[in-house]
Parts: C-alpha cells; sequence; structure tokens
C-alpha cells in the first residue's frame, strides 16, 4: 500500500484500544503522516506516539471535526462512546449521542475533500429477536433487518451505517462499514466498567488467583455465547476492507463461538487454576447468543479472521497480569488511570 505524502491519514478515537492499535499498525507500514484525535487527556491514551500528530479533539462538535479533517486522504472513524455490556445497557443516551461524531465528521470530510471514510459500527446492530437462544446463531450480514438493534448503542451505529450509505451516494466519499463482532487484546480496556468479557475474565481469573480467595463472579448464567476477534485480526480487517470495493456493511469477527463459561474454563487453563463461580443473574448480560457469519468476507476478501481464543486469550492475559502486577506494587509510568500510555 502507498500512502500519501502530502495529505494526512486520520485516526479518531485514536486514545482508544483499537484506535491506537490502528495508529500503531499505520507507523509499522510506513505511512508518514498521521493525525490521531481523541477526546481523552494524552495520559490516558492506551497508546501515543511522539512523531504522531496528536490532537486532543471533542468530535462531538463540528468546528473540532473540521480541524480534525483539514488536510486530510482517508478517515477512520473509531470514535465513540462505548464499553462492555454493562457500559452500554447504562449509557443509552450517551451511546446515542455518538451520532454527533459520524454525523461531523463525514460533513467535514466531504468539505476538505476526504477520499475515504471507514466507519467502525458493531454487531449490535442485528436484530434481537435472532438471538434469543444460547445456540450462537451465525448473523449474516442482511439479518441486521427488519431492524431491532441493541436499544442505544445499536441504533445508533445502524443509523450511523445508514448515514455513511447516503453520504457515498449523494457525495461521492467512498465510505466503508464493518460490524466489529467484541474485539479484544492487549493494550485494551481491564478495568473500570468499560471492559469487554475476555479482559474482565482474565482481570478477574488473576485477582482471585493471588488474593487467593479461588472465586470468580460471572454476569448472567454462563451460558450466553459470543465470538470474540483479536485486534490483530482487527487492525489486518479494518485495512482489507477500506481498501476493497466492499461498499455495503460487512462482518468483520471471528467464528469461533464460546460461552461465558467456556471462556472462562480457557482462561483457567491458561491460569493453571479452577475457581469457584458465582453467577449474578441481575448483571447485565446482553443478547443470548451471537456469532460472526463470514460466509461473505471469505467470498470477497479470501480471508477471515482466524486468531484461535486460545491463542489470543493467552497474550491478553499476560499482559492484563502484568498491569495487575504493576498496579499492585504502585509503579509510576506503567499505568495510568484507566489506561496505559505507550511511546515509541
Amino acid at each position: 500500500m502507498e500512502f500519501s505524502t502530502n495529505r494526512s491519514i486520520v485516526v479518531t478515537g485514536a486514545g482508544g484500544f483499537i484506535g491506537g492499535a490502528l495508529v500503531a499498525d499505520l507507523r509499522r507500514r510506513g505511512c508518514p503522516s498521521i493525525r490521531a484525535v481523541d477526546t481523552k487527556p494524552f495520559h490516558q491514551w492506551y497508546q501515543r506516539f511522539d512523531d504522531v500528530e496528536n490532537l486532543r479533539l471533542d468530535l462531538n462538535l463540528k468546528e473540532n471535526c473540521e480541524i480534525a479533517t483539514r488536510g486530510a486522504a482517508e478517515v477512520y472513524n473509531l470514535a465513540a462512546n462505548m464499553g462492555g455490556m454493562g457500559f452500554i445497557e447504562q449509557n443509552k443516551a450517551l451511546c446515542m449521542l455518538s451520532v454527533l461524531i459520524n454525523t461531523h465528521m463525514l460533513q467535514a470530510s466531504i468539505k476538505h475533500d476526504v477520499r475515504r471514510y471507514f466507519y467502525s459500527s458493531s454487531a449490535c446492530v442485528y436484530n434481537a429477536d435472532k438471538q434469543k437462544g444460547f445456540e450462537a446463531p451465525s448473523l449474516k450480514e442482511e439479518d441486521a433487518y427488519p431492524a431491532l438493534a441493541e436499544d442505544g448503542y445499536g441504533w445508533e451505529k445502524l443509523f450511523s451505517e445508514r448515514m455513511c450509505r447516503h453520504f457515498r451516494e449523494d457525495f461521492g466519499i467512498e465510505t466503508r462499514v464493518a460490524r466489529f463482532h467484541n474485539v479484544y487484546g492487549p493494550w485494551g480496556t481491564w478495568y473500570g466498567g468499560r471492559e469487554k468479557a475476555p479482559a474482565a475474565i482474565c482481570r478477574k481469573v488473576i485477582e482471585a488467583k493471588r488474593s487467593g480467595r479461588h472465586e470468580i463472579e460471572i454476569w448472567g448464567s454462563g451460558e450466553q455465547t459470543r465470538s470474540f476477534m483479536f485486534i490483530d485480526d482487527c487492525i489486518k480487517g479494518i485495512d482489507m476492507i477500506t481498501r476493497s470495493q466492499i461498499i455495503d456493511p460487512i462482518n468483520l469477527g471471528s467464528s469461533e463461538a464460546v460461552s461465558i463459561n467456556g471462556l472462562v474454563d480457557i482462561v483457567e487453563e491458561i491460569a493453571g487454576i479452577k475457581l469457584r463461580r458465582k453467577y449474578d443473574l441481575s448483571a447485565p448480560k446482553g443478547v443470548n447468543g451471537r456469532n460472526s457469519d463470514n460466509t461473505l468476507i471469505q467470498r470477497l476478501l479470501k480471508w477471515e479472521p482466524d486468531t484461535t481464543l486460545r491463542r489470543g486469550l493467552e497474550k491478553t492475559y499476560a499482559w492484563i497480569h502484568d498491569q495487575v502486577v504493576a498496579l499492585e506494587r504502585g509503579e509510576s509510568g506503567v499505568i495510568s488511570e484507566p489506561t496505559v500510555a505507550a511511546r515509541a
């Protein structure tokens, strides 16, 4: 891939988990001009690099989106109010307000002649009636309609997908949309309420082992099924989809389904411990079953996310273990609140 030497590639949400990993990948591939944008203070960015143009901007505001897109060739819009199921279910209005970010970023991109625009959507757009069973139904792209998305977060994502489509049709900007299925890995949220199941389970197992309590709390019955995509696969998929001719939203996720109990089993094996399980049936748990049908991405890109859950969890567990130990020691500069900053 050749990068423009006189126009920037913009990554919004660059202080977040996926955004930080995308910036790191663009640097590794030799992109000469990267603009990383996030609303969080710099010390809270998961990964931050001194050779990148780092901007702290609230992209809910239209004028800031114009600053972010000026002189840009491409935009990767990963900025959103989001987190794990606990956060999504308790902050529906806040999640819906992310529509302002995508609206203003699209408008600013048209004004500043951005050529290509990637939007990160979510499997939460899928019709909830198709996800009532625990057998992890494999959701095809067309299963988003008739629409019955996840309340709040899912509806915002579905609406923003449509906005990307109509901006492409009306203004000619090349929009690409990927529906992420539960991304996890190192350099991500692992405590504080916004972490997703793999990181939360890793942290809980580590804490149980180190404390000697040997008990873990699981939200729901543990029978809920999901698929989880390792961060490296996510970043590779973003690039492939952005460079492709795929104009409609497409799944980007692993097709390896697992129950939450099965997820705990794997992390226990990695940790070398068996824990008593306490189930909180009143906790947020989301839909009963969800998995990524990868028929379309296999056909169009001859590829799908292929990092096994065991291999990805081994890397994630090791990284979170290091963070827990560092936090216990009170080591400054290793962990900030609540994120980790990395510098080249």
